[in-house]
């Protein structure tokens, strides 16, 4: 009887401890994940030479991509919250393998949107259950947790500038089959976090709990008032996809046009951005903890406006800097939405994981159409100039719940 009480005090219990071996090898995976996806992007400056794309085309490559992981990811994140897959993590990076294989071989357009597909199914399937990987290891560290998990993402996010200069632009559209052998190590290694996932979930009898956990947050109805900051947050997050969404996809293009840059000039311009932006999703969870999610989210995005509109306008060094200092600010409230989403909706994890990093990739993806049209009807320097104006969209985060409101209406 002493065994069995030890034993469910202290061993059964893994939730009152953090998995820093767990959240590392997850947000790695991230990482090598994110930075695969990246590899489309990154490609865009070498597909327009190579096959002779307009924009709205690289465009339409982008949308492609992300509407399919915009679309499966609340999906996935709602089927697991019922029913956990722990194997679908290594299975998801399996079809972003079969995508990757197939861009570096397309021989037309028509085929890479259909690689990309797979690609972005198999990010579909990778955030939900990533994110609910990092909950499970987090114990009472969730800030922190979220944090590790994302910025394993947006560092692989900030790799692609790197991979074009070093790898794409000597050996071009083939030197993407490398990457089949990064899918394969993530893939290797989510087999090992997915045998954790599944021994985690028996030690503990999470199937039964989840199960009635699910039940009672069925049973109580969601506010107007809850799905009203929702809404809104979801908001927030549709004006920093675009603005991220554009600088991502166009701004090397920009860089190139204005200050006659190579194309591995622009991207380690794009490659600062992208690292600022992946140290501020880093330290935004911790500030958030601190501070309050809300206070941070409004700062990411306000702060953010005076440098975002600056930066057509100056010489480049100083768009470097403001590139650095605005690519940190607002990136520090990309892990805090998502903390911010779920404890607006506690018990759904998955779907809340998924709606979130979903959307940001679904609006991006519209961003990425809209904002390629722009460019090739209004000129590729005002659509720079119309990006920078939309983190002043950040306003409304005064209109959402504070922290104590939210953990009010938990009760």
């Amino acid at each position: 009887m002493s065994t069995s009480a030890v034993s469910v005090n202290h061993v059964s219990r893994p939730d009152q401890n953090t998995s820093y071996r767990i959240l590392f090898i997850i947000g790695l995976c991230h990482l090598l994940n994110d930075s695969i996806q990246s590899v489309i992007p990154a490609m865009f400056p070498i597909l327009e030479k190579s096959m002779g794309l307009s924009f709205s085309q690289l465009g339409l490559i982008a949308f492609s991509l992300n509407m399919v992981s915009s679309i499966m990811q609340p999906v996935i994140g709602m089927a697991t919250d019922k029913k956990p897959v722990p194997f679908a993590l290594p299975i998801g990076l399996t079809f972003t393998m079969l995508g990757v294989l197939g861009l570096a071989f397309a021989p037309e357009f028509e085929w890479v949107v259909g690689s990309v597909l797979f690609i972005g199914l198999g990010s579909a399937v990778f955030h939900p259950e990533g994110s609910r990987v990092a909950y499970m290891a987090a114990g009472p560290r969730r800030g922190l947790a979220q944090s590790i998990y994302q910025v394993g993402g947006n560092t692989g996010q900030a790799l692609a500038p790197v991979i074009t200069a070093l790898i794409l632009v000597p050996l071009g559209q083939r030197g993407a089959a490398w990457f089949t052998l990064v899918a394969a190590m993530a893939a290797g290694l989510l087999v090992y976090i997915a045998f954790w996932y599944r021994g985690r979930l028996q030690h503990e009898g999470s199937l039964i709990s989840r199960k009635k956990n699910s039940q009672v947050h069925q049973n109580k109805k969601i506010s107007k008032a809850v799905w009203r900051a929702l809404a809104l947050i979801l908001f927030l997050i549709f004006a920093r996809s675009w603005y991220i969404s554009g600088m991502t996809n166009f701004y090397t293009f920009y860089a190139i046009e204005k200050y006659s840059f190579s194309i591995g000039e622009s991207q380690l311009f794009l490659f600062a951005f992208l690292v600022s932006g992946a140290l501020g999703t880093f330290f935004g969870g911790p500030l958030a903890d601190r501070f309050g999610k809300k206070r941070i989210i409004f700062l990411s995005m306000n702060l953010t406006v005076p440098l975002s509109t600056l930066i057509p306008f100056v010489s480049s060094p100083i768009a470097f800097i403001l590139l650095v200092l605005g690519g940190f600010i607002l990136m520090s409230s990309f892990s805090v939405t998502v903390v911010y989403a779920q404890e607006l909706v506690p018990g759904k994890i998955g779907t809340m994981a998924g709606l979130t990093v979903g959307l940001a990739f679904g609006m991006g993806a519209i961003g990425s159409i809209a904002l390629g049209y722009i460019a090739d009807t209004f000129g590729l320097a005002n659509m720079i100039i119309f990006t920078g104006l939309l983190p002043v969209l950040g306003l409304l985060t005064l209109l959402l719940p504070s922290d104590k409101t939210v953990s009010e209406w938990n009760g």
